[in-house]
């Protein structure tokens, strides 16, 4: 029997745009089909955190290795410790059929972009440069010198949107949820994602 492979949904865009809420918002209405995708990290478990299902322990040696064979989908080192995501784990949950979100910064999507182009791209932005500025600004306490910069690096994000399928305006949290099942649901529906399942049938009659 033909089983339709799921979707790589990947949601980026512009630090300070909402991309964790909104992932947030959308995981936790009861109609949501998405796996999260686990992230691969090098640092320590902590108090709590469980292999497989918080993160991917693996040690640096472990992650480079995987680094060298082409086993990430994207990955990016932070406070001298990788983070990156499995493509392995990416393509057996996609191979069942079930659709795999994937929240990353648009460097990130850059990566995934060349190594799974058949991933569904959707770049969250800012309603305005204005908004996305207040939005940084009440998120903490960074000096304005650190907003400018984010600001500088937010806009030349936003000149990458040509990379992706898809953009959703993040005016309110709900309405752009809404309209990121509704792409999903969509390209679910596209003519080449399911022609294989009628050929199937037809050959079958």
């Amino acid at each position: 029997m033909y089983k339709e492979k799921g979707l790589l949904i990947v949601l980026s865009g512009p630090s300070g745009v909402g991309k964790g809420t909104v992932r947030k918002e959308i995981f936790s209405q009861n109609d949501a089909k998405f796996e999260y995708s686990i992230s691969m990290t090098t640092r320590k478990p902590r108090e709590g955190e469980v292999d497989g299902v918080d993160y991917f322990f693996k040690s640096r040696e472990e992650f480079e290795q995987l680094i060298e064979q082409g086993k990430l989908l994207e990955y990016a080192e932070f406070v001298g410790n990788y983070y990156g995501t499995p493509v392995d784990y990416v393509r057996d949950t996609i191979e069942n059929g079930r659709d795999v979100f994937l929240e990353i910064e648009v460097q990130g999507a850059r990566q995934v972009r060349e190594k799974f182009p058949e991933a569904l791209f959707i770049f969250l932005a800012p309603p305005s440069l204005s908004e996305l500025r207040n939005r940084i600004v009440t998120r903490g306490t960074e000096t304005e010198d650190v907003i400018s910069k984010r600001l500088q690096t937010a806009k030349e994000e936003i000149e990458m949107m040509d990379l992706y399928d898809y953009v959703v305006e993040n005016d309110e949290v709900k309405l752009a949820c809404e309209r990121i099942k509704s792409i999903v649901v969509a390209e679910h529906c596209k003519r080449e994602r399911i022609s294989k399942r009628y050929q199937i049938m037809l050959e079958a009659e």
